[in-house]
C-alpha cells in the first residue's frame, strides 16, 4: 500500500466526516429552539358608550396595559421567580363584543362595541394600544354568520377580513376555506383557533339558536390542518375555542368527536373561555390520557401568561386584586380598584416525551 493511496484514503475519510458534521449541524439548526411565551384571555365583551356595564371597557384597557408591561416581570415564586420573556402574541377566545347584532334608535350598537375592541387590541401590535399581535376568535355573543345579521354590521365579516390580513402579514399560516378557522406555529408549537366550539354543525336536540351557535366546519378544519401541518412529527399542539367541556350546547358527543379527531396528536394544552377561570384536566369516559385545560376567564379581571419550553409547560393568571363592583342608586354600575396585581391559578407541568425534542415540520 503506497503512501499516496493512504493519503487519498484519509482525505476521503476526512471529507466524509466533515460532510456528516455539516449535515448534523444543519439539521440541529433547522430544528427550532422551543421558547414560546404568550398571553391568553377571553370574554372581553366590549360595550358601547353609555352602556349599563359602566366602566367595563376601562377594566379591559387596564388589562391590556398590564399585558404591555408583562415582559420582564417575575413569574410567581411557585414557578421560579425568573423573568417573563417577551410574549409572541395574545389569544382572545371569543365574546369579543357584548352584542353581535344590535342596533337602537339608528345607532349600530354592535359596530360601536367593535370600534372599542379595535382601539384596544388592534391587529399586529403596531397599530393600537396592545403592543403584541392579537389572535381572536368568535363566541356566542359575537353575532351570526356573515350575511345573516339583521342590523347592518357583521363581526364575522370583519373577522374574515382580519384573518386574511393576518395571513398576508405572516402571522398565521393556514385559514379554512370559509375564512374563519386558522392555525400557525410559534417555534415548533402548533396553534389552532377553532372559534365558538370544535364541531361541524350544531347537533340535533340542542335547544339553543342554531344560527348564532353554528360552528361552521371547525372540526373538519382541525382534522385537515393537523394532518397537513403536524402529521407524525409529534410536536406540541395547542387547541383553542370559546367553549370548553362544560357547556351544554356543545354536546358530550361533540366532545368525544373532538377527542377522537386529535387523540393521536400531542395535545399539550386546550384553552377556552365562556364559563369562568381555572385549571382542569379532561378526557371522555374510557380514555386514559387527559388533556390539560385552561379556562381563561374575562379580560376585565386579568389574563393568563403561558410558556412552553423544551420540556415544560407553565402558566399563571395575572389578576386584579381588590377589585370591587357596585351599583349605586343612579343604577349605573361602577368599580373600585387600587391598581394592584397579583398571581393565582398556577400550573407547572412536565411535557410528555414526544413533546420534549423539537421536530422538523412534516
Amino acid at each position: 500500500m503506497t503512501a499516496n493511496f493512504i493519503m487519498k484514503t484519509n482525505l476521503v475519510r476526512t471529507l466524509v466526516l466533515a460532510a456528516y458534521i455539516t449535515a448534523a449541524t444543519s439539521a440541529l439548526a433547522a430544528s427550532p429552539q422551543r421558547e414560546v411565551t404568550f398571553i391568553s384571555t377571553s370574554d372581553s365583551h366590549y360595550r358601547e358608550p353609555g352602556h349599563a356595564g359602566g366602566s367595563h371597557n376601562d377594566l379591559n384597557q387596564a388589562s391590556i396595559e398590564e399585558i404591555n408591561r408583562i415582559a420582564g416581570r417575575a413569574w410567581p415564586d411557585t414557578l421560579g421567580e425568573d423573568k417573563i420573556a417577551k410574549p409572541r402574541g395574545v389569544l382572545l377566545l371569543g365574546d369579543v363584543i357584548d352584542d353581535g347584532d344590535r342596533a337602537s334608535n339608528g345607532r349600530k350598537i354592535s359596530e360601536e362595541q367593535y370600534q372599542f375592541f379595535l382601539a384596544d387590541f388592534g391587529l399586529d401590535g403596531t397599530d393600537e394600544l396592545l403592543k403584541y399581535p392579537v389572535f381572536e376568535g368568535w363566541g356566542n355573543h359575537d353575532g351570526p354568520p356573515a350575511g345573516k345579521e339583521r342590523n347592518g354590521f357583521s363581526f364575522q365579516a370583519q373577522f374574515k377580513r382580519r384573518n386574511q390580513l393576518r395571513k398576508e402579514k405572516g402571522l398565521i399560516s393556514n385559514v379554512s376555506e370559509n375564512g374563519l378557522h386558522y392555525s400557525w406555529d410559534w417555534d415548533d408549537v402548533h396553534f389552532v383557533q377553532l372559534n365558538i366550539y370544535p364541531a361541524d354543525k350544531q347537533r340535533e336536540g340542542v335547544h339553543y339558536s342554531p344560527v348564532w351557535h353554528d360552528p361552521q366546519g371547525s372540526l373538519s378544519f382541525l382534522k385537515s390542518d393537523l394532518a397537513q401541518k403536524v402529521g407524525q412529527s409529534g410536536r406540541p399542539v395547542v387547541l383553542m375555542a370559546h367553549c370548553g367541556f362544560d357547556t351544554d350546547w356543545w354536546a358530550r358527543e361533540d366532545w368525544a368527536d373532538l377527542y377522537q379527531a386529535a387523540k393521536s396528536y400531542n395535545i399539550v394544552l386546550c384553552l377556552y373561555g365562556h364559563s369562568g377561570t381555572g385549571l382542569h384536566e379532561w378526557a371522555p369516559p374510557g380514555e386514559e390520557k387527559k388533556w390539560t385545560c385552561i379556562n381563561d376567564g374575562q379580560t376585565e379581571n386579568g389574563f393568563f401568561v403561558i410558556q412552553i419550553t423544551g420540556d415544560r409547560l407553565r402558566a399563571a393568571f395575572r389578576v386584579k386584586t381588590g377589585l370591587t363592583r357596585s351599583r349605586p342608586k343612579d343604577g349605573k354600575p361602577s368599580h373600585e380598584w387600587g391598581g394592584k396585581w397579583d398571581w393565582t391559578w398556577t400550573l407547572d407541568q412536565k411535557l410528555s416525551a414526544s413533546a420534549t425534542k423539537p421536530a422538523d415540520h412534516p
